[in-house]
Protein backbone atom coordinates (compact mmCIF):
# COMPACT_ATOMS: atom_id res chain seq x y z
CA UNK A 1 0.00 0.00 0.00
CA UNK A 2 1.46 3.11 -1.10
CA UNK A 3 1.77 5.99 1.22
CA UNK A 4 -0.73 9.12 0.74
CA UNK A 5 0.85 12.10 -1.11
CA UNK A 6 1.20 14.96 0.35
CA UNK A 7 -1.82 16.60 -1.70
CA UNK A 8 -4.40 14.16 -0.14
CA UNK A 9 -8.01 15.71 1.23
CA UNK A 10 -6.68 18.10 3.88
CA UNK A 11 -7.88 16.59 6.80
CA UNK A 12 -5.41 15.85 10.08
CA UNK A 13 -4.92 12.71 11.18
CA UNK A 14 -5.99 13.54 14.70
CA UNK A 15 -9.57 14.23 12.79
CA UNK A 16 -9.48 11.10 10.78
CA UNK A 17 -9.00 8.83 14.04
CA UNK A 18 -11.29 10.90 16.17
CA UNK A 19 -14.52 10.76 13.48
CA UNK A 20 -13.53 7.07 12.75
CA UNK A 21 -13.17 6.12 16.02
CA UNK A 22 -16.52 8.13 17.52
CA UNK A 23 -18.87 5.90 15.19
CA UNK A 24 -17.12 2.90 16.31
CA UNK A 25 -17.36 2.98 19.48
CA UNK A 26 -20.97 3.44 19.15
CA UNK A 27 -21.50 0.84 16.90
CA UNK A 28 -19.65 -1.71 19.35
CA UNK A 29 -22.03 0.18 22.16
CA UNK A 30 -24.81 -1.12 19.95
CA UNK A 31 -22.80 -4.18 19.41
CA UNK A 32 -22.06 -5.03 23.03
CA UNK A 33 -25.37 -3.69 24.88
CA UNK A 34 -26.81 -7.44 24.15
CA UNK A 35 -24.07 -9.04 25.35
CA UNK A 36 -23.69 -6.78 28.70
CA UNK A 37 -27.44 -7.86 29.51
CA UNK A 38 -27.53 -11.56 28.11
CA UNK A 39 -28.21 -13.09 31.23
CA UNK A 40 -30.94 -10.45 32.00
CA UNK A 41 -32.38 -11.18 28.78
CA UNK A 42 -32.77 -14.48 29.11
CA UNK A 43 -35.55 -14.14 31.31
CA UNK A 44 -37.44 -11.88 29.10
CA UNK A 45 -37.13 -13.34 25.36
CA UNK A 46 -36.88 -17.00 26.83
CA UNK A 47 -39.43 -19.20 27.89
CA UNK A 48 -39.13 -19.38 32.20
CA UNK A 49 -39.15 -23.07 32.55
CA UNK A 50 -35.92 -24.07 32.61
CA UNK A 51 -33.05 -20.76 33.57
CA UNK A 52 -30.43 -22.41 32.50
CA UNK A 53 -31.22 -23.45 29.37
CA UNK A 54 -32.85 -19.92 29.00
CA UNK A 55 -29.19 -18.82 29.69
CA UNK A 56 -27.21 -20.60 27.62
CA UNK A 57 -29.79 -19.88 24.43
CA UNK A 58 -29.56 -16.00 25.44
CA UNK A 59 -25.83 -16.20 25.04
CA UNK A 60 -25.69 -17.92 21.90
CA UNK A 61 -28.11 -15.29 20.47
CA UNK A 62 -25.52 -13.70 21.37
CA UNK A 63 -23.36 -15.21 19.02
CA UNK A 64 -25.09 -15.05 16.12
CA UNK A 65 -24.23 -11.58 15.66
CA UNK A 66 -20.44 -13.48 15.60
CA UNK A 67 -21.66 -15.70 12.88
CA UNK A 68 -23.13 -13.01 10.68
CA UNK A 69 -19.33 -10.86 11.05
CA UNK A 70 -17.26 -12.73 8.27
CA UNK A 71 -20.05 -12.25 6.11
CA UNK A 72 -20.39 -8.39 6.66
CA UNK A 73 -16.93 -7.56 6.43
CA UNK A 74 -17.03 -9.34 2.28
CA UNK A 75 -20.17 -7.80 1.64
CA UNK A 76 -19.24 -4.49 3.04
CA UNK A 77 -15.37 -4.71 2.29
CA UNK A 78 -16.16 -5.13 -1.13
CA UNK A 79 -18.91 -2.12 -1.18
CA UNK A 80 -15.76 -0.33 0.14
CA UNK A 81 -13.04 -1.24 -2.73
CA UNK A 82 -15.70 -0.25 -5.09
CA UNK A 83 -17.86 2.86 -4.17
CA UNK A 84 -15.50 4.19 -1.38
CA UNK A 85 -14.93 3.77 2.19
CA UNK A 86 -17.05 6.73 3.80
CA UNK A 87 -20.47 5.72 2.04
CA UNK A 88 -19.69 2.46 3.21
CA UNK A 89 -19.06 3.79 6.58
CA UNK A 90 -22.54 5.21 6.85
CA UNK A 91 -24.51 2.63 5.41
CA UNK A 92 -23.24 0.39 8.30
CA UNK A 93 -23.71 2.62 10.88
CA UNK A 94 -27.46 3.32 10.01
CA UNK A 95 -27.85 -0.40 9.61
CA UNK A 96 -26.46 -0.84 13.35
CA UNK A 97 -28.71 2.10 14.69
CA UNK A 98 -32.02 0.37 13.46
CA UNK A 99 -31.19 -2.57 14.19
CA UNK A 100 -30.00 -1.78 18.35
CA UNK A 101 -33.06 0.76 18.27
CA UNK A 102 -35.52 -1.83 16.96
CA UNK A 103 -34.34 -4.22 19.67
CA UNK A 104 -35.82 -1.85 22.33
CA UNK A 105 -38.57 -1.65 21.13
CA UNK A 106 -38.76 -5.68 20.81
CA UNK A 107 -42.04 -7.42 22.65
CA UNK A 108 -40.93 -9.83 25.07
CA UNK A 109 -41.69 -13.53 25.13
CA UNK A 110 -44.46 -12.86 27.45
CA UNK A 111 -46.02 -10.54 24.91
CA UNK A 112 -45.72 -12.39 21.73
CA UNK A 113 -44.49 -15.90 22.99
CA UNK A 114 -41.80 -17.30 20.05
CA UNK A 115 -41.59 -14.54 17.72
CA UNK A 116 -39.96 -12.37 20.45
CA UNK A 117 -36.35 -14.74 20.39
CA UNK A 118 -36.85 -15.31 16.64
CA UNK A 119 -37.27 -11.29 15.74
CA UNK A 120 -34.12 -10.59 18.73
CA UNK A 121 -32.10 -13.39 16.71
CA UNK A 122 -32.76 -11.42 13.11
CA UNK A 123 -31.76 -8.20 14.80
CA UNK A 124 -28.98 -9.66 16.17
CA UNK A 125 -27.80 -10.88 12.83
CA UNK A 126 -28.47 -7.65 11.14
CA UNK A 127 -25.74 -6.16 13.82
CA UNK A 128 -23.31 -8.63 13.47
CA UNK A 129 -23.44 -8.20 9.48
CA UNK A 130 -22.69 -4.31 10.18
CA UNK A 131 -20.26 -4.50 12.63
CA UNK A 132 -18.37 -7.05 10.45
CA UNK A 133 -18.15 -4.15 7.89
CA UNK A 134 -17.78 -1.26 10.00
CA UNK A 135 -15.04 -2.13 12.12
CA UNK A 136 -12.43 -3.49 9.59
CA UNK A 137 -13.65 -0.35 7.35
CA UNK A 138 -13.02 2.17 10.24
CA UNK A 139 -9.19 0.41 10.54
CA UNK A 140 -8.68 0.51 6.69
CA UNK A 141 -9.60 3.97 6.65
CA UNK A 142 -7.35 5.34 9.30
CA UNK A 143 -4.03 3.35 8.11
CA UNK A 144 -4.55 4.87 4.76
CA UNK A 145 -4.42 8.31 6.19
CA UNK A 146 -1.64 7.07 8.46
CA UNK A 147 2.07 7.51 7.76
CA UNK A 148 3.64 3.96 6.52
CA UNK A 149 5.88 3.63 9.73
CA UNK A 150 2.68 4.39 12.53
CA UNK A 151 0.06 2.50 11.28
CA UNK A 152 0.29 0.31 14.10
CA UNK A 153 -0.22 3.56 16.90
CA UNK A 154 -2.75 5.13 14.96
CA UNK A 155 -4.78 2.07 13.91
CA UNK A 156 -4.74 1.47 17.56
CA UNK A 157 -6.78 3.97 18.20
CA UNK A 158 -10.12 1.61 16.32
CA UNK A 159 -8.84 -1.43 18.38
CA UNK A 160 -9.63 0.54 21.24
CA UNK A 161 -13.39 1.51 20.33
CA UNK A 162 -14.45 -2.26 21.20
CA UNK A 163 -13.32 -2.23 24.50
CA UNK A 164 -14.63 1.65 25.03
CA UNK A 165 -18.17 0.51 23.38
CA UNK A 166 -18.22 -2.35 25.91
CA UNK A 167 -16.84 -0.04 28.72
CA UNK A 168 -19.54 2.56 27.31
CA UNK A 169 -22.47 -0.33 27.42
CA UNK A 170 -21.62 -1.26 30.70
CA UNK A 171 -21.96 2.58 32.13
CA UNK A 172 -24.90 3.37 30.68
CA UNK A 173 -26.37 0.02 32.05
CA UNK A 174 -25.57 0.39 35.08
CA UNK A 175 -26.83 4.06 35.25
CA UNK A 176 -30.60 3.20 34.14
CA UNK A 177 -30.30 0.38 36.56
CA UNK A 178 -29.33 2.35 39.27
CA UNK A 179 -31.58 5.02 38.39
CA UNK A 180 -34.84 2.97 37.77
CA UNK A 181 -34.24 0.40 40.50
CA UNK A 182 -34.69 -3.63 39.91
CA UNK A 183 -38.42 -3.64 38.79
CA UNK A 184 -38.42 -0.23 37.13
CA UNK A 185 -35.37 -1.36 35.24
CA UNK A 186 -36.71 -5.14 34.33
CA UNK A 187 -40.34 -3.57 33.51
CA UNK A 188 -39.37 -1.15 30.66
CA UNK A 189 -35.59 0.67 31.61
CA UNK A 190 -33.78 -1.93 29.82
CA UNK A 191 -35.19 -0.69 27.10
CA UNK A 192 -33.17 2.79 27.31
CA UNK A 193 -29.39 1.93 26.25
CA UNK A 194 -31.12 0.29 23.54
CA UNK A 195 -33.40 3.37 22.36
CA UNK A 196 -30.20 5.64 22.93
CA UNK A 197 -28.38 4.35 20.10
CA UNK A 198 -31.03 6.30 17.95
CA UNK A 199 -29.40 9.81 19.46
CA UNK A 200 -25.43 8.87 19.31
CA UNK A 201 -25.81 7.17 15.73
CA UNK A 202 -27.29 10.78 14.50
CA UNK A 203 -24.22 12.54 16.22
CA UNK A 204 -21.50 10.04 14.41
CA UNK A 205 -23.29 10.73 11.35
CA UNK A 206 -22.73 14.20 11.64
CA UNK A 207 -18.93 13.50 12.23
CA UNK A 208 -18.56 11.14 9.49
CA UNK A 209 -20.00 13.67 6.66
CA UNK A 210 -17.56 16.00 7.63
CA UNK A 211 -14.99 13.22 6.52
CA UNK A 212 -13.92 12.97 2.74
CA UNK A 213 -12.31 10.22 0.91
CA UNK A 214 -9.15 7.80 1.89
CA UNK A 215 -6.46 9.69 -0.19
CA UNK A 216 -5.59 5.76 -0.93
CA UNK A 217 -8.70 5.42 -2.38
CA UNK A 218 -9.00 8.53 -4.61
CA UNK A 219 -5.28 7.71 -6.13
CA UNK A 220 -7.06 4.79 -7.11
CA UNK A 221 -10.00 6.05 -8.68
CA UNK A 222 -8.32 8.57 -10.11
CA UNK A 223 -5.79 6.12 -11.71
CA UNK A 224 -9.04 3.99 -12.81
CA UNK A 225 -7.42 1.04 -10.52
CA UNK A 226 -10.88 0.51 -8.85
CA UNK A 227 -11.56 -2.87 -8.58
CA UNK A 228 -14.62 -4.18 -10.32
CA UNK A 229 -14.51 -7.40 -8.46
CA UNK A 230 -13.06 -7.05 -5.28
CA UNK A 231 -14.04 -10.92 -3.84
CA UNK A 232 -13.28 -12.92 -6.76
CA UNK A 233 -9.73 -10.94 -7.21
CA UNK A 234 -9.30 -11.56 -3.28
CA UNK A 235 -10.39 -14.82 -3.30
CA UNK A 236 -10.33 -16.58 -6.56
CA UNK A 237 -6.85 -17.09 -6.52
CA UNK A 238 -5.06 -19.55 -4.66
CA UNK A 239 -2.80 -17.02 -2.90
CA UNK A 240 -4.94 -14.54 -2.09
CA UNK A 241 -7.41 -17.80 -0.65
CA UNK A 242 -4.09 -18.63 1.57
CA UNK A 243 -3.87 -15.57 2.63
CA UNK A 244 -7.37 -14.91 3.85
CA UNK A 245 -7.35 -18.63 5.60
CA UNK A 246 -4.27 -17.54 7.19
CA UNK A 247 -5.67 -14.14 8.54
CA UNK A 248 -8.87 -15.92 9.83
CA UNK A 249 -7.39 -19.00 11.24
CA UNK A 250 -3.50 -18.11 12.19
CA UNK A 251 -4.13 -14.54 13.27
CA UNK A 252 -7.77 -13.24 14.14
CA UNK A 253 -9.58 -16.58 15.28
CA UNK A 254 -7.07 -17.00 17.95
CA UNK A 255 -7.41 -13.22 19.11
CA UNK A 256 -11.15 -13.24 18.97
CA UNK A 257 -10.75 -16.15 21.49
CA UNK A 258 -8.53 -13.97 23.76
CA UNK A 259 -11.19 -10.97 23.65
CA UNK A 260 -14.27 -12.92 24.70
CA UNK A 261 -12.80 -14.86 26.75
CA UNK A 262 -11.01 -11.99 28.50
CA UNK A 263 -14.00 -9.51 28.65
CA UNK A 264 -17.54 -11.27 28.14
CA UNK A 265 -16.77 -14.50 29.75
CA UNK A 266 -15.68 -12.64 32.45
CA UNK A 267 -18.46 -11.20 33.09
CA UNK A 268 -21.22 -13.90 31.85
CA UNK A 269 -18.43 -15.98 34.70
CA UNK A 270 -18.86 -13.59 37.68
CA UNK A 271 -22.69 -13.08 37.03
CA UNK A 272 -23.65 -16.60 36.20
CA UNK A 273 -20.74 -19.51 37.76
CA UNK A 274 -20.05 -17.30 41.15
CA UNK A 275 -23.21 -15.43 41.65
CA UNK A 276 -21.61 -12.32 42.19
CA UNK A 277 -24.33 -9.75 42.19
CA UNK A 278 -24.64 -7.54 39.16
CA UNK A 279 -23.77 -4.61 40.03
CA UNK A 280 -20.50 -5.81 41.63
CA UNK A 281 -19.63 -7.77 38.48
CA UNK A 282 -20.14 -5.00 35.83
CA UNK A 283 -17.64 -2.49 38.22
CA UNK A 284 -15.18 -5.06 38.27
CA UNK A 285 -15.10 -5.19 34.47
CA UNK A 286 -15.74 -1.51 33.99
CA UNK A 287 -12.85 -0.58 36.00
CA UNK A 288 -10.73 -3.53 33.99
CA UNK A 289 -11.59 -2.14 31.00
CA UNK A 290 -10.91 1.43 31.64
CA UNK A 291 -7.15 0.01 33.21
CA UNK A 292 -6.17 -1.77 30.33
CA UNK A 293 -7.35 0.13 26.77
CA UNK A 294 -4.34 2.59 27.04
CA UNK A 295 -2.06 -0.27 26.62
CA UNK A 296 -3.59 -1.23 23.93
CA UNK A 297 -2.15 2.21 22.17
CA UNK A 298 1.54 1.00 23.31
CA UNK A 299 0.85 -1.79 21.78
CA UNK A 300 -0.22 -0.69 18.67
CA UNK A 301 3.07 2.03 19.22
CA UNK A 302 5.38 -0.88 19.84
CA UNK A 303 4.12 -3.04 16.73
CA UNK A 304 5.57 -0.18 14.84
CA UNK A 305 8.85 -0.77 16.36
CA UNK A 306 9.22 -4.45 16.48
CA UNK A 307 6.58 -5.71 14.45
CA UNK A 308 3.11 -7.29 14.56
CA UNK A 309 3.98 -10.99 14.90
CA UNK A 310 5.84 -10.86 17.35
CA UNK A 311 3.43 -9.15 19.97
CA UNK A 312 0.62 -11.29 18.36
CA UNK A 313 2.33 -14.32 19.34
CA UNK A 314 3.30 -13.27 22.66
CA UNK A 315 -0.08 -12.41 23.76
CA UNK A 316 -1.75 -15.84 22.60
CA UNK A 317 1.17 -17.97 24.38
CA UNK A 318 0.30 -15.60 27.41
CA UNK A 319 -3.71 -15.96 27.35
CA UNK A 320 -3.08 -20.18 26.64
CA UNK A 321 -0.68 -20.10 29.95
CA UNK A 322 -2.62 -17.71 32.04
CA UNK A 323 -6.39 -17.96 31.33
CA UNK A 324 -6.95 -21.12 33.83
CA UNK A 325 -4.92 -20.37 36.37
CA UNK A 326 -6.75 -16.72 35.94
CA UNK A 327 -10.38 -17.77 36.62
CA UNK A 328 -9.00 -20.00 39.18
CA UNK A 329 -7.81 -17.26 40.90
CA UNK A 330 -11.15 -14.92 40.07
CA UNK A 331 -13.26 -18.05 41.62
CA UNK A 332 -10.82 -17.88 44.77
CA UNK A 333 -10.67 -13.88 45.30
CA UNK A 334 -14.49 -13.78 44.65
CA UNK A 335 -15.47 -16.48 47.65
CA UNK A 336 -12.84 -14.21 49.69
CA UNK A 337 -14.90 -11.00 48.51
CA UNK A 338 -11.92 -9.64 47.54
CA UNK A 339 -13.05 -7.55 44.66
CA UNK A 340 -9.72 -5.06 44.31
CA UNK A 341 -7.79 -9.04 43.35
CA UNK A 342 -10.68 -10.08 40.82
CA UNK A 343 -10.72 -6.34 39.06
CA UNK A 344 -6.82 -7.04 38.90
CA UNK A 345 -7.30 -10.41 37.54
CA UNK A 346 -9.59 -9.44 35.00
CA UNK A 347 -7.07 -6.80 33.57
CA UNK A 348 -4.48 -8.76 33.57
CA UNK A 349 -3.32 -9.11 29.60
CA UNK A 350 -3.66 -6.42 26.70
CA UNK A 351 -0.80 -7.45 24.97
CA UNK A 352 -2.93 -9.74 23.60
CA UNK A 353 -5.36 -7.01 21.88
CA UNK A 354 -2.77 -5.60 19.16
CA UNK A 355 -3.22 -3.45 16.50
CA UNK A 356 -3.60 -4.91 13.18
CA UNK A 357 -0.93 -5.16 10.57
CA UNK A 358 -2.27 -3.06 7.54
CA UNK A 359 1.13 -3.36 5.30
Amino acid sequence: MSEPKADAPNLSIWTVVLASSAGTVIEWYDFYLYGSLAVFFSTLFYPANDPTAAVLISVATFATGFVIRPFGAILFGSLGDRLGRKHTFLLTLILMGISTTAVGLLPTYETIGFAAPVALVLLRLVQGLAIGGEYGGAAIYVAEHAPVNRRGFFTSFIQTTATLGFFVAILVVLACRLSLGEEGFRAWGWRIPFLLSALLVVFSIYLRLKLSESPVFEQMRQAGKVSRAPVRESFGTRQGLGYALYALFGATAGLGCVWYTGQFYALYFLQSVLKVDFLTANVCVAVALALGTPLIVVSGALSDRIGRRPLIVAGLLLAAALYVPIYMGIASATAAHNYVVVTALIRKREADTLASEFE
